[in-house]
């Protein structure tokens, strides 16, 4: 007999061959890491790995194809994905205001658009802000939320947000949620989950923005009036976002709103008012924004390259689980904002959640030495 037994094919030859160039660019970079600080290689081996520029999709992934995004943990974005939604083709700051004249909703109120956001309290310390929520009619609460888009307000007046994370869509705003799809079923089919733990509405101007944070969700988020501006960053970059233990607060009313506007007070939650040792409600909160990346940055924040996307009315963001991530927000020729996400469960077992408690102990050990 002739011929040889089991040669590999020219495929696989060439793919050994396109490897080992790879392995062979990279190997420079890795070897001048010899020695380097454990956390410090961790967050630049992955940098040289992985772009910081989003993956997009001109149309929606297979369930297989979504799985591998989850698997790596890694962020893409469809553009148009929900350009043929009934809340993409008809919602307008009319629509809304029509179709919940009669409704009553619940508005998170902040000075500054900084809800549930680091903040710095009268003693000069860093406090965990929640807003002051309250239940206002809705048109009433549109109104104020375009006339203050529009500057038809005093600057220094409160800003109001419709950001419930309460499953909301399904509850407080039922009557809207025909006009959405139920579920993603490319998620529902490779996340084995029959329904979104929750699908949220959100409503607002330019003025209110997202502090850097993270979700334990999968996280699947659909824009539909306006542009959400996203700054993500990956779970291994704990220790560029200079997490602290922060006291909780909440804004209140001193005075009833009709009277005036602008009074709003940051108070301690009670339980923490007498306690010095950051309180045992404290709230593990990153500090450090990276668009103000001098500000609060630890020795670990210059290694930190953002991953910045742009959503438009109809396109859909895939957020995995325990991404850092800031949103700031921009308006439609209606002068409102309204994107709606769907919130799956994350799956605890796999290296993901205990590689990710590492990091924050290894950082935590750094600091101690």
């Amino acid at each position: 007999m002739t011929g040889r037994i089991d040669s590999p094919s020219d495929s696989s030859i060439n793919f050994a061959t396109s490897l080992k160039s790879l392995v062979s660019r990279r190997k420079p970079k890795m070897a001048a890491l010899h020695g380097a600080d454990p956390i410090t290689e961790l967050i630049t081996i992955y940098n040289e790995l992985n772009s910081h520029i989003i993956i997009e999709l001109d149309e929606e992934p297979s369930p297989l194809e979504f799985m591998r995004f989850v698997a790596k943990n890694t962020p893409f974005v469809v553009r148009g994905a929900a350009a043929d939604w009934k809340a993409t083709r008809t919602w307008t700051s009319g629509f809304l205001k029509s179709h919940l004249a009669d409704e009553t909703v619940n508005v998170a109120v902040t000075p500054a658009g900084n809800a549930d956001a680091p903040t710095t309290y009268k003693d000069g310390s860093l406090v965990f802000a929640k807003p002051w929520e309250e239940d206002q009619p809705f048109p009433d609460f549109l109104d104020y939320v375009i006339r203050q888009e529009k500057r038809e307000t005093e600057n220094s007046e409160e800003i109001r947000y419709a950001q419930t994370q309460n499953d909301n869509l399904r509850n407080e705003y039922a009557s809207l949620f025909s006009h959405v799809q139920q579920d993603i079923p490319f998620a529902r089919i490779a996340l084995e989950q029959e329904s979104p733990d929750a699908i949220n509405l959100w409503i607002g101007n330019s003025h209110s923005v997202t502090a850097l944070h993270k979700d334990n969700y999968e996280n699947l988020y659909v824009q539909v009036l306006g542009q959400k501006h996203f700054v993500l960053l990956p779970p291994h970059c704990q220790p560029c976002v200079n997490e602290q233990a922060l006291r909780p607060a909440q804004y209140h009313r001193t005075q009833p709103r009709e009277q005036n506007d602008d009074a709003l007070e940051l108070r301690l939650d009670v339980n923490d008012v007498n306690d010095d040792s950051g309180g045992n409600g404290a709230v593990p909160f990153a500090t450090w924004d990276p668009d103000r990346p001098l500000e609060n940055a630890t020795a670990y924040s210059h290694l930190a390259e953002p991953v910045r996307v742009t959503l438009w009315p109809g396109d859909m963001l895939y957020l995995p689980c325990m991404w850092y991530h800031k949103v700031s927000q921009s308006c439609s020729p209606d002068d409102i904002c309204v994107a709606v996400n769907y919130w799956y469960d994350m799956d605890f077992a796999g290296p993901l959640y205990p590689l990710s408690n590492f990091v924050r102990a290894a950082n935590a050990s750094s600091h101690n030495k």
